[in-house]
């Protein structure tokens, strides 16, 4: 167990979690919308299971161990490292979609991280100096060099995504916010557990075989009317 944060650090963990961290997050479904759209999610039931099986197949298993590992590289300085796994990361998008919400997310919080003068001129120099980068590479860097802890990070990371899903099932299917709030609670208090694997597979075993979110997004990048980018 890592010690309490300093308030100065969870001010950051909260403001790198916070739906107001301007990289588009709220822009992206990752498939739940087609899949609304197809009568796959009809209730809230069914969006809770939806969601639920995304994080604990595909992003605890293949984002957090990614980002821990990111922060890890960061930490130690080891530029060429980070650079290996931004490629292996992106190289592991399922489809055209999700390798395009990465890279957009990326790109805006580096450039974001460039113009704050907490981030060390060395980190910007690494951010500037990649021409495609993912957003848990962008995202690490923030949390590395301010200090943050990685279980607290990668729970952080987890809650974000979590929350961003939530929020675009409640406009989808669509439900009220108490639907919302209950899903919240309902998904949340897996996300530790999830974590602590993370850490244990953060630098080998990456996984993400999701063939029905790859399905899905693929068949979103196509869907004639949508109100979620792709």
């Amino acid at each position: 167990m890592t010690a309490t944060p300093s308030p100065l650090m969870l001010m950051r963990l909260l403001q790198l979690a916070s739906p107001a961290l301007p990289v588009g997050a709220f822009s992206y479904s990752q498939g739940l919308e087609w899949a609304v759209e197809s009568g796959r999610i009809s209730d809230a039931a069914g969006a809770a299971a939806w969601i639920g099986d995304v994080l604990r197949f595909s992003i605890s298993t293949c984002e957090a161990p990614a980002l821990v590992a990111l922060m890890r590289a960061w930490q130690a300085g080891d530029s060429a490292r980070i650079a290996r796994l931004n490629e292996r990361f992106i190289a592991m998008r399922e489809t055209a979609e999700l390798r395009a919400e990465t890279l957009q997310m990326g790109y805006s919080l580096a450039r974001l991280l460039r113009d704050l003068p907490e981030i060390p001129t060395e980190a910007k120099h690494v951010l500037r100096d990649f021409g495609e980068i993912a957003f848990p590479t962008a995202w690490s860097a923030a949390a590395a060099h301010w200090h943050i802890a990685e279980d607290a990070a990668a729970q952080a990371y987890l809650w974000a995504w979590l929350e961003n899903q939530v929020m675009a099932a409640v406009k989808l299917v669509p439900l009220g916010q108490t639907a919302g709030q209950k899903m919240l609670l309902l998904l949340s208090p897996q996300i530790p557990a999830l974590v602590a694997q993370a850490e244990i597979n953060a630098d080998g075993d990456w996984q993400n075989f999701t063939p029905g979110l790859a399905h899905a997004s693929s068949q979103h990048e196509i869907q004639h009317t949508r109100l979620f980018r792709s």
